[in-house]
């Protein structure tokens, strides 16, 4: 009885796998070109095959008949024109990528505010060390030795010019 059973359940996942692998070739087109054969492809046959040429279309695919403007005079009104479809742009696929274009703006504007805080912070900090270079208090900073040294007039000068760059570049 378990072996009747494993065949028909051998059979039916087979039948299912042959029956999935034969949908893509369902989106085949088919039509008979200028010398009568029949065409297959999976593009649609060109301009030139006329609309009752075409044998098969996929399924997803759908053609829409215009008529042309009015004619011109001295031209015979034309067979209307056979144009496919646009495809339809996938709703979700594009509210995704507004979402994506949103947040990357988002961040893109969150880092100009960081950076100009930054800037802000470091103006402040350079003009209020501007007014202690300008006060002519002694000032004393640590050197690569670790020793503490005061700055004479040449270093000053150098710290004030070095400061004033400084304020250039971020007091704007």
């Amino acid at each position: 009885m378990k072996t009747a059973s494993l065949r028909l359940l051998t059979v039916a996942v087979g039948l299912f796998l042959g029956l999935t692998a034969s949908l893509p070739a369902a989106a085949q087109w088919k039509w008979k070109d200028a010398a009568g054969k029949v065409q297959y492809s999976d593009r649609p046959p060109p301009a030139t095959v006329p609309e009752k040429d075409i044998l098969q279309r996929p399924s997803g695919s759908r053609m829409v008949v215009t008529t042309p403007a009015a004619p011109t005079s001295g031209e015979a009104a034309e067979a209307p024109l056979v144009k496919a479809s646009a495809p339809t742009v996938d709703k979700e696929l594009e509210a995704r990528r507004k979402k994506e274009e949103q947040e990357q703006e988002a961040k893109r504007r969150a880092e100009e505010e960081r950076i100009a805080k930054q800037r802000a912070e470091n103006c402040a900090r350079a003009k209020s060390y501007q007014q202690t270079l300008d006060s002519g208090v002694r000032i004393a900073r640590t050197n690569d030795k670790g020793e503490r040294e005061i700055l004479d007039d040449a270093a000053r000068a150098q710290e004030t010019a070095r400061n004033r760059q400084v304020m250039a570049a971020d007091c704007k």
